[in-house]
């Protein structure tokens, strides 16, 4: 498949279809290697006499750096920390760079390092090395973050976007959009007053408590950008599979869904930063969906959908009882939300 653009858009960063064609066409030809081809949140790399590390790296461009719930630093601590445990890899050192715009406020920057401080206490992980580059005015619009982070792999984990199997029950860990949304009323762009507040949150405590009840689970993914709708088009198309999700069981706030119905924005393409996705069998569903309502991050867990043989992609059963596609994200909805 070869792009038809010769230039690039703000789509190609929204974790939708053009960044996916982007992945496929130019880096994973030119970095082709088994432990990238997989694509997932993170790489899986054997350690001789060591079992397995995750290791994976991020970028965080979020505007504005401070908005209802998090700030750009607690995004890329919750955001590294979640990529580790998606496959179910326990953190333990990040490693942070800083690209600091000239002019930036001291106070703010010394805020944005007390936020990333504070989420590395909360999710018991610590920065081991970092990096400060400072650039010109206009270059960098405040501060931007970028951030890899290592951790280990208990025996008899595997999780993978390729794992997804027909029967497997679909659980998620509460309401979606509401990070993505909270961004956008940040921005007062629309001048829309809310008090809808980001999800950013780390999630491999919950994540442990779900491998404590049992280590059949599949899959895991945190739905970012691109939102739910995106993710579960990745996870059918490396399984081969079909999902089928019930819009009657998706829990949407409803100050989310107001304003999502304001702006004409789909919830399920809106990007998280506290959820997560578990595809796993149906035989363990229920014990594990009880273990994840037990968690503060996962009281309003709930099973969303199934995997299935065919029809293969991702399908929205409506309210009226019908089936509607959902495919991956086009276009840019939300851009500079993580």
């Amino acid at each position: 498949m070869r792009s038809e653009h010769t230039r690039i858009l703000l789509a190609h960063g929204s974790g939708g279809r053009l960044t996916h064609e982007l992945v496929e066409t130019l880096f994973k030809p030119a970095f082709s290697n088994p432990a990238l081809n997989v694509l997932d949140d993170a790489a899986v790399i054997a350690v001789p006499g060591h079992g397995s590390l995750a290791f994976t790296t991020d970028a965080f461009v979020v505007k504005p750096l401070f908005f209802p719930g998090g700030d750009i630093g607690r995004l890329s601590i919750c955001g590294t920390v979640n990529d580790l445990a998606m496959k179910g890899a326990v953190a333990h050192s990040i490693a942070i760079a800083a690209i600091i715009e000239e002019g930036l406020e001291i106070g703010v920057l010394r805020s944005v390092v007390r936020s990333i401080s504070s989420a590395c206490c909360e999710a018991g992980v610590r920065i081991v090395t970092g990096d400060t580059k400072v650039v010109e005015k206009g270059k960098a619009d405040g501060l931007f973050l970028t951030t890899s982070g290592v951790g280990s792999i208990a025996k008899g984990i595997n999780v993978a976007g390729s794992r997804a199997r027909p029967g497997d029950r679909i659980l998620i860990n509460g309401s979606v959009a509401d990070h993505g949304m909270a961004v956008l009323t940040a921005r007062n762009d629309f001048k829309l007053k809310s008090a809808i507040k980001s999800d950013c949150a780390p999630l491999n405590r919950l994540v442990g408590r779900i491998f404590e009840q049992s280590k059949e689970v599949h899959v895991l993914r945190d739905p970012t950008r691109g939102g739910v709708a995106t993710t579960l088009n990745e996870i059918a198309a490396a399984s081969n599979v079909g999902i089928i999700i019930d819009e009657a069981l998706v829990p949407v706030r409803p100050d989310v869904r107001a304003a999502c119905n304001i702006l004409g924005i789909d919830p399920l393409y809106v990007a998280n930063e506290g959820k997560l996705l578990c595809v796993l069998p149906e035989k363990v569903a229920d014990k594990v969906l009880a273990c994840m309502k037990k968690d503060r991050l996962g009281v309003d867990s709930r099973s969303i959908g199934e995997v299935v043989g065919s029809p293969r992609g991702v399908w929205l059963k409506t309210r009226a009882g019908g089936l509607r596609p959902l495919l991956m994200l086009e276009g840019e909805q939300l851009p500079r939300i993580c």
